[in-house]
């Protein structure tokens, strides 16, 4: 297969709604991917948007009429496009059993002692809930500061020392403990944790994992927008209204009785009632001889639960591969199709649109299944398309998916998940989230080359993205995953328009209602990261060998086993 580069200059103006061919290939054979490139079209992904994100679909939230209305688009887009459906059974839906859980906005949390009392105010100072399935749960226990929560054996890293937290309430920060670089303490130590890259570790979900495996009653994480990687407002807005989990009771009662996030403002007021300066504990929790800190402060909270199991759907498509001895290998393309639903009003409006967070994903699994169907001849693997329910409750569907796979995780070459697409026009380069440890990154490269662009890491390494999109879930099965994100070197603007323009939309329009269309969009560059995520997945369908993880990425252990029990050779 040979490629040319199409410059700039010949393709002339992309507006947003712009149909753009990146790469062609210079053959008619029927391996060619020439049609299936050229029919990447910005006009239907903005159509696709348009839909997914109006007043009508009422922000897509699981189990709502937003959920009906957008699985029944996505299922006939991909009856219309001639795709078969993706369910063994003959459907094109995959039942997922959720529980919702809505706390009274009434909860009142008291913080006593030293003589005196503190009561925050729910969603100005707090977030609670729990995602036990029952109608009540409280906790009644004294708090105790254990630095970030950790225990990482191998970086000789325990924040709780062997104190014993059980039935206590321990307070902790977010994100990974920022060693500093023994040859240069400006810098954070790359072989401890992740450097400037958060691990697991960092993330909010272990914090809540590891409390509830050391037998704590609650876990409470101090909110910092620039560690957490997103404003209080997400955190409020996420965290205070329904929340879903699975409908799996015996799971869910083994969670913590509460889990919370506190506002920095806040939680330096209780650190100063106990007290304790909350920065020089911050700075102190950095050290691996941090030592857990009592606060003499007890909390009491009860949380009331409205409670309702629902059936969600994950919705399958797929094209058969045309190889006998491949076709019953898999490449996965992903993509979440919920958002918030209706939730707390923000200048006026209450409905969470997700134009971008995940419409426009939505939207570019569509158009890639639509493109798919251009090809002369299916590749060799068979291609699926899942689009995931509750990505924002919890990565719930790929993780149900997961754990109930329709196709072996085993004979699963890839994922590629595509979580909010460039609307901003065509970049010069792509990132690639989670690059350096699997063999996808040299055809990703070859790809990024024969485009003209190239391949950066992540530039904002700490918010720890790896572990916040449905590709994760698949990761964690060892299946080698390729979540790309816009590049931020764009054609057409000045240096550093690119970050800037992501940083503002995490501070403007991240979760919350105001994430719609904008005027100045330019799908350019969406068709052009489409096209290459086409190609990645294209390549590793006609490729006889499965792509794998180098030696020392976390999930290789699994994968490497996950084979021989299926007999594939890498």
């Amino acid at each position: 297969m040979c490629f040319r580069k199409i410059s700039r200059q010949a393709l002339g103006f992309l507006g947003a709604a712009a149909s753009v061919v990146l790469l062609f290939g210079c053959s008619n054979s029927p391996s060619s991917p020439d049609a299936a490139l050229r029919s990447f079209s910005g006009d239907r992904l903005l159509g696709h948007i348009r839909t997914l994100s109006s007043d009508e679909f009422e922000g897509r939230g699981p189990g709502s009429k937003g959920e009906q209305l957008t699985i029944k688009y996505v299922e006939d887009q991909y009856r219309s496009s001639g795709l078969e459906p993706g369910n063994p059974d003959g459907t094109y839906l995959q039942n997922v059993p959720l529980v919702s859980i809505t706390p009274d906005k009434g909860m009142k949390m008291m913080l006593a002692g030293h003589g005196r009392t503190l009561e925050p105010k729910f969603q100005d100072d707090y977030v609670a809930w729990s995602k036990r399935v029952t109608e009540s749960s409280s906790v009644d226990a004294d708090m105790v500061f254990v630095g970030y929560g950790v225990q990482a054996p191998e970086f000789q890293w325990d924040d709780f020392k062997g104190v014993d937290v059980k039935g206590k309430i321990i307070v902790v920060l977010i994100n990974d403990p920022p060693v500093p670089d023994p040859s240069d303490p400006a810098k954070l130590d790359p072989k401890t944790f992740g450097g400037s890259a958060m691990t697991y570790y960092g993330r909010w979900t272990y914090k809540f994992e590891k409390a509830a495996q050391l037998g704590a009653a609650g876990c409470v994480i101090i909110h910092q927008t620039d560690r957490a990687g997103y404003p209080w407002e997400v955190v409020r807005n996420s965290w205070s209204g329904t929340q879903f989990d699975l409908a799996t009771p015996d799971k869910n009662m083994g969670r913590l009785a509460v889990e919370s996030w506190i506002t920095k403002d806040f939680a330096s007021k209780l650190f100063q009632l106990a007290g304790q300066d909350l920065d020089k504990l911050i700075v102190a929790a950095d050290r691996r001889d941090f030592k857990p800190v009592p606060l003499g402060i007890h909390e009491k909270l009860t949380i009331h639960n409205s409670l309702q199991t629902i059936d969600s759907h994950n919705v399958i498509a797929k094209i058969t591969g045309s190889d006998p001895e491949l076709k019953n290998t898999y490449v996965i393309y992903t993509a979440h199709w919920d958002h918030f639903g209706i939730g707390p009003e923000v200048n006026g409006d209450k409905i969470y649109h997700g134009a971008v967070d995940n419409a426009s994903g939505t939207a570019a699994l569509l158009e890639m299944a639509r493109a798919y169907k251009q090809l002369r001849r299916p590749p060799s693997r068979t291609i699926l398309f899942l689009s995931v329910t509750g990505e924002e409750q919890g990565l719930l569907g790929s993780q149900y998916y997961a754990e109930h796979p329709l196709y072996p995780l085993a004979r699963t070459a890839i994922d590629i998940n595509m979580d909010g697409m460039n609307v901003h026009g065509m970049t010069r380069d792509i990132v690639q989230i989670g690059r350096g440890v699997s063999t996808l990154d040299e055809i990703i490269d070859a790809v990024a080359r024969e485009q003209g662009r190239v391949v950066k890491m992540d530039p904002e390494p700490e918010k720890g993205f790896y572990y916040r999109s449905d590709h994760f879930e698949f990761a964690k099965k060892g299946v080698p995953a390729f979540d790309p994100d816009e590049g931020v070197d764009f054609i057409g603007k000045p240096a550093g328009w690119g970050l800037d323009a992501r940083r503002k939309y995490t501070a403007e329009n991240y979760h919350k209602p105001s994430d719609t269309i904008k005027p100045d969009w330019d799908l350019s560059g969406a068709v052009q990261d489409g096209q290459l995520y086409f190609l990645v997945g294209y390549r590793v369908a006609n490729d006889a060998r499965m792509p794998g993880w180098k030696p020392g990425a976390e999930f290789k252990a699994i994968r490497d086993a996950s084979l021989q029990s299926a007999g594939i050779n890498p």
